[in-house]
This record gives structure tokens, sequence and C-alpha cells, in this order.
């Protein structure tokens, strides 16, 4: 991003209010993701976290019991589901619900999708690499929140666990040395 040179700054801090609140407006008007940041901030509050983290659970849900042709179609959907994850934490800056959704989202797709994941081939390479890689991202989360949250987490993330070191991210969990089990 531009540096502001000093002389425009002063300018524009020196403009009257109602012309500094137009630029304003004009200015948010031109990044989506700061409106949706301000309208969360402004508009709602805490309170509306559940109600978007259970949107986000449902369109998981429906697209893990989906038919998926092949690993790859699947890794797609995962991605783009993980996409929506990132763009909630990234408007609501809810810590919390990034672990959780991430954690719905890949025990989901092993519940539901299971023989895509059984094995490891040529074929589920990428994808036990991705469910790997968001494994170990988890694993680094979790420790910045607050312990109190450990209990709600242990038994979905153990699960979790299990599943890659048993199904076809088997090899990348032991090359990025995931541990088989979590205990806080």
């Amino acid at each position: 991003m531009p540096k502001l040179p000093k002389e425009l700054e002063k300018a524009v801090l020196s403009l009257p209010a109602k012309e500094k609140d137009k630029l304003l407006i004009r200015l948010i008007g031109k990044n989506e993701l700061l409106i949706q940041q301000l309208y969360f901030q402004l508009l709602e509050d805490e309170s509306d976290l559940p109600h978007k983290r259970a949107e986000i659970k449902n369109q998981i849900l429906k697209v893990s019991k989906m038919y998926h042709d092949t690993a790859g179609w699947m890794m797609m959907d995962m991605r783009e589901l993980n996409g929506r994850i990132s763009n909630h934490v990234k408007i609501t800056k809810d810590k919390y619900g990034e672990v959780e959704l991430t954690l719905f989202l890949l025990n989901t797709f092993f519940d539901n999708q299971l023989p895509l994941l059984e094995q490891y081939s040529g074929k589920t390479d990428t994808i036990s690499l991705y469910i790997a890689k968001r494994t170990e991202f988890l694993m680094k989360k979790l420790p910045k929140l607050h312990e109190d949250y450990y209990v709600e987490f242990e038994r979905d993330v153990n699960k979790l666990l299990e599943r890659v070191h048993q199904y076809c991210p088997a090899y990348y969990a032991r090359q990025m040395q995931l541990p088989k089990s979590w205990e806080y």
C-alpha cells in the first residue's frame, strides 16, 4: 500500500468534516472486505457469531454430502469452504470460530466422503497433503485459544488426528510429525 505524503495527509485532515465524510464513504465503498468488517463492528456484535458459524456449518454439511467424482473435485470444494471460514475470520476476528469451523470441515468430510479418503494413491496425493496441512494449521491455532475451550475440542481433535494417521493423509502426517492424539 503506498504511503501517503505528509503534505497530502495534512491537507486531507484540514478538510471540512462534511467533505471528509464524503471522501471516507467513497473510499469505504471501494473495499468489500472493509464494508463487511465495518458492518459487523458497527451493526452486529459477538451475539451474532453463533448464527454466522451455523450458516457456515450448514454449507459445509451440504457440500460434504454431495457426490464427488474424484478427490480433486472434493478438494476444490473443501478449499472453497475453507475460504469462507477465512473470510469469516477476517470480518469478525473470530479465533474460536476459526478452530471450530476448520475442525468441523475436516471431520465432516471424513464422515461423508470416507471412500475417497481411505486409500493413499496418486489421485489422493494432493488432498492428502491439503488435509495434513489444514490439520497442522489447526494444531498451531489450538494453543492460542484460552485453555478453558480445550475440553470442547478434545474429542473432535483426537477423532481428526486418528483419521489423519489412519487414512490417506497418513504419509504427510508422519512427515509433518503431527501428534497421534492431543491432550491439553
